[in-house]
């Protein structure tokens, strides 16, 4: 397929980030007063002064690190370095490990550590040492980190704890990041315990969280890794399908691992068959394993995660059905704002923008454009 067949829906998105949401996220979206980006901005484009948590500020690091890769002729520079000079002065504890959640000033509030909010930390990490030409405490402080994770979560089969003490259930989710971030590092030249960690999570992937009957990848799980009782246990996230399937086609890439690319397969089969809603056009939050609708609202990320699938398995109508989805919510007073949850008659629930969305959305326009460019 050329590549020229992603182009109408590259251009239309990039057209809406660059000239819209660039320049409103780093004028309003980050708090130039104290430092730091804002947790959301109302739908008037006013900032919400409210406790920021700590999977945000790297996800807005991430955003404005590719800015300038998109042609955004804006102060990305300034944006990253700012951005991440704050998350590092306030959220990495004294043992190089993140915290959960600070003040608006940058206070500490809640010192507890979570897998979530460490994964995004290393792919911020990752993201920023590649666009501020490699400096190398970047680099230490993601092994720092690393080794911490290791010494302190290490599941004793595969993987990692949620928390130190056990948290239950285990949940594939921060995985996944875990996951996109050791990519990035492997691609970006961190390393081989990089790649190990790759490999290592692709393989607890496929023999744990997917279903070997449905081919549907889970969420949560047992001390064991195998999957809870009950409703919980049968859970498949129409997004999750795309977003892993996203990431096992590049591992598949790089492993050669055919029976991974397999696997990401079925799940955007899964994901695009009955996880989207015919008559919304948008991919809903939640099935069953039987296939069946669970949960029918539909939030923003599971459009950006359809687009960035279909991207890689180089199918051009699931790309241009997932942009006329996620365009949907980008139907706002003020431009470069966004929806973020869409009920099931259509309509969508009012409330401010969140910031934590802007990741998913310039994640899926990167990898539609560096398609685009033979990247």
């Amino acid at each position: 397929m050329p590549a020229s067949a992603f182009t109408p829906a590259r251009d239309r998105l990039k057209s809406w980030l660059l000239n819209e949401a660039y320049p409103l996220w780093w004028e309003q979206g980050y708090d130039h007063a104290r430092g730091g980006f804002h947790e959301k901005l109302n739908l008037d484009g006013s900032p919400l002064d409210v406790q920021r948590r700590a999977r945000v500020q790297p996800r807005q690091v991430f955003a404005y690190a590719v800015a300038g890769e998109l042609g955004w002729d804006g102060p990305w520079r300034e944006a990253v370095q700012a951005g991440l000079d704050w998350y590092l002065a306030h959220y990495f504890r004294p043992d190089g490990l993140i915290r959960t959640l600070v003040s608006p000033d940058g206070t500490a509030i809640d010192d507890s550590v979570v897998l979530y909010d460490q994964a995004f930390g290393l792919f911020a990490l990752a993201t920023a040492y590649a666009a501020l030409d490699r400096p190398p405490e970047l680099l230490q402080r993601a092994d720092t980190l690393l080794a911490q994770l290791k010494a302190q979560l290490k599941h004793p089969l595969a993987g990692f704890e949620e928390a130190s003490p056990r948290v239950l259930p285990l949940l594939s989710n921060p995985h996944m990041h875990l996951f996109e971030a050791s990519l990035a590092w492997t691609e970006g030249g961190g390393g081989p315990r990089w790649r190990a960690l790759a490999d290592e999570i692709a393989q607890l992937a496929l023999t744990k969280f997917i279903d070997p009957v449905s081919g549907g990848l889970r969420e949560y799980f047992d001390g064991d890794w195998n999957a809870v009782e009950g409703v919980d246990g049968r859970i498949v996230e129409p997004g999750h399908q795309f977003e892993w399937a996203w990431l096992l086609l590049r591992w598949a890439k790089i492993a050669g691992r055919e029976d991974a690319a397999a696997a990401a397969h079925r799940m955007i089969a899964i994901g695009e068959g009955p996880g989207v809603d015919p008559a919304r056009g948008v991919a809903m939050n939640q099935l069953l394993d039987d296939m069946n609708v669970y949960d029918a609202q539909a939030r923003l990320w599971p459009q950006t995660e359809r687009i960035k699938a279909h991207v890689l398995a180089g199918h051009a109508g699931g790309v241009a059905a997932g942009t006329e989805g996620l365009f949907k919510y980008f139907d706002t007073p003020v431009k470069g704002l966004w929806r973020d949850r869409m009920n099931p008659d259509g309509s969508f629930v009012q409330e401010p923008a969140p910031a934590s969305s802007f990741y998913h959305i310039v994640c899926a326009i990167l990898y539609l454009d560096r398609a685009v460019r033979g990247l």
